[in-house]
């Protein structure tokens, strides 16, 4: 319990100082945290690779709503 209370206030710490850098790694340290916990007292461990997975789903989202905007920006201006 006391590994799942220093990830949330590590994660929360990062957020209030990289906002814009750390989308995605908030939610996935605090799962990856608890996951690590539970699966042999690695919550740090969890919450690190838990970041790094947030992070990489947050920027291959971003990725695909650019490429949505610019497809859409294309057909309406192929329309015009």
């Amino acid at each position: 319990m006391k590994t799942i209370i220093v990830v949330s206030v590590a994660a929360l710490a990062l957020a209030s100082t990289q906002a814009a850098e750390a989308k995605g790694c908030i939610k996935g340290a605090i799962v990856g945290g608890v996951a690590g916990h539970y699966a042999g007292h690695h919550g740090m461990l969890g919450a690190a690779a838990g970041c790094l997975v947030g992070r990489h789903h947050a920027k291959q989202q971003e990725r695909q709503q650019e490429q949505q905007q610019q497809q859409s920006q294309q057909n309406s201006q192929g329309r015009i």
